[in-house]
């Protein structure tokens, strides 16, 4: 995996960062959730009142990315995200970032920011960077594009399972109206839509454990490194 980059793509909560932790594990490689700096960035809105100049006045909105610092440190072993000097990987899966992530993620000057970013990275050691635009735009050329995908209602259930044990007030209705919304808006967004590329390989895990997502891929890696 040296020097390498896997593209993990794929509809909202198919557990593409779940995957490539372990992925990045097996690897030995350094895993980047591309999302989590989009959330990052909803998270600073939010937080300072912003959300509601994505409407009012976007220029206004802009002018504040320079006040935003995103890096990742490692921490115990582990890349952690930091806003700002601040670590904030507990607060980036809350249903209020996730309501207003893909309408932040829909700004064209705030994709240019985070590609920049995300290109930046050092490759050295190999890299599993998952996302919705990683393959087609983000590195195009990437050794292994893979596309996550599955049915709606068992996406719904892993988020929602997620939430609840993290302590969230939320229904199932909710987290599958949130899904449905994040679909929509990814994929008709009009810069860097989720497209599924013609060289990446689709992955249904709606019958599969990350176990066996890993095994698949692990052979996937083989044959497109090894043979």
């Amino acid at each position: 995996m040296v020097g390498r980059i896997i593209a993990i793509d794929g509809h909202a909560s198919t557990g593409k960062s779940s995957l490539a932790k372990y992925l990045s594990k097996e690897f030995n490689c350094i895993h980047i959730n591309s999302g989590s700096m989009y959330r990052a960035i909803t998270l600073y809105m939010i937080n300072n009142n912003l959300i509601k100049y994505v409407d009012k006045d976007i220029d206004y909105l802009l002018s504040k990315l320079s006040d935003i610092r995103i890096e990742f440190k490692e921490v115990d072993d582990k890349l952690k995200l930091f806003l700002n000097e601040k670590n904030i990987e507990k607060d980036l899966n809350s249903l209020s970032v996730s309501n207003e992530v893909s309408n932040i993620a829909a700004i064209p000057e705030i994709r240019t920011k985070l590609v920049k970013l995300q290109r930046e990275i050092d490759r050295s050691k190999g890299v599993i960077m998952d996302g919705r635009d990683i393959g087609s735009v983000v590195f195009p050329n990437a050794d292994l594009k893979l596309f996550l995908t599955a049915s709606i209602k068992v996406r719904a259930k892993r988020r929602y399972d997620e939430l609840i044990k993290k302590g969230a007030n939320i229904t199932l209705i909710d987290v599958i109206n949130n899904i449905e919304d994040r679909d929509h808006k990814d994929s008709n967004r009009k810069t860097s839509p989720l497209v599924i590329d013609d060289d990446a390989i689709v992955i249904d895990n709606t019958n599969k454990t990350i176990p066996d997502q890993v095994e698949l891929i692990k052979e996937i890696v083989k044959s497109t490194f090894y043979n």
